[in-house]
């Protein structure tokens, strides 16, 4: 068995949980590789007691591996995705950062989960991915071009309103005046989306939602659609250009240029441990049940 290991940054005790993996993994004798820039950050940290010069390193991965761990939150898991892509590899998503609604398994949990894995006790909970295309094309958002959780439109270098004419299937939606747009995958809905007035939705939905950012139109409310929609967004304001973000990735476009969503062609694995769910996330996230009524 083959497994890549990603994170972005060092949080505190970091240390004491890269080795529980590195202990479990090697225990079961597993290939271990980890992302170069991540061993770099590691090395510049005592308390790993795994000799790191005998840790094999990646840049890039290929169909070859059977897992990858995001070790971080739940930003550390949106950028894990963009090293997997379209190969179809499971995402374990370890969370040692904060909130957490992607990277679900606890640190304190890290020895017993791992060792779940590798025994086969998980399920794949299959998440579906937004693209965008430009007219004109913009280099920046070619290779990259899908987003896990959203692809929003925001304004740039201004404090003014921008204007977004939004189309839906061809077919003229409204346009909105506000700060941005948001356009949320069902995994997006508990991000930016949320923060915005969007609805919580089961990752299994097949919708997506369009949530306005601080629209000045009063009656201007979030939108679930299906997710065979196409969306198209046409941009104007006071500046000559915009930004579009594909979930932590940035990108300016002038107001020429017009976006087109829908949805990916390939979806992301996220591994689920079999004591955990949704709705077991939800509760414990957004303290739902913490009413004494309850």
């Amino acid at each position: 068995m083959k497994i890549g290991i990603y994170g972005q940054f060092y949080h505190k005790d970091s240390e004491k949980y890269i080795q529980l993996i590195l202990d479990v993994l090697q225990k079961n004798g597993v290939e271990v590789y980890i992302e170069e820039g991540f061993l770099k950050i590691i090395e510049q940290h005592e308390g790993i007691s795994t000799p790191v010069s005998s840790i094999e390193t990646f840049k890039e991965l290929d169909s070859s591996y059977n897992f990858f761990l995001s070790i971080g939150g739940d930003g550390t898991l949106l950028k894990s995705v963009t090293f997997v892509q379209d190969l179809g590899i499971p995402i374990v998503g370890i969370n040692t950062g904060r909130l957490g609604f992607l990277a679900t398994i606890p640190k304190e949990t890290i020895t017993q989960s791992i060792q779940n894995l590798l025994e086969g006790k998980y399920q794949i909970s299959e998440r579906s991915l937004l693209s965008i295309e430009t007219t004109p094309q913009n280099q920046e958002l070619l290779e990259l071009n899908f987003a896990l959780n959203e692809i929003a439109v925001n304004r740039k270098n201004t404090t003014s309103m921008i204007k977004v004419e939004t189309q839906v299937d061809d077919e003229y939606l409204t346009t909105y005046w506000s700060d941005g747009l948001i356009i949320a995958t069902p995994t997006g809905s508990t991000g930016y989306s949320l923060s915005c007035g969007g609805p919580v939705m089961d990752p299994e939905t097949n919708s997506f939602i369009i949530t306005p950012i601080a629209p000045h139109n009063l009656n201007a409310r979030p939108l679930v659609l299906p997710d065979t929609s196409i969306i198209s967004l046409k941009v104007s304001g006071r500046e000559e250009s915009y930004l579009v973000s594909l979930d932590s990735r940035i990108a300016t476009l002038t107001n020429d240029t017009e976006i087109t969503v829908k949805k990916a062609t390939f979806t992301i694995k996220m591994v689920q441990m079999e004591d955990s769910s949704f709705i077991k996330t939800l509760r414990e996230k957004l303290l739902w049940g913490e009413d004494k009524r309850n």
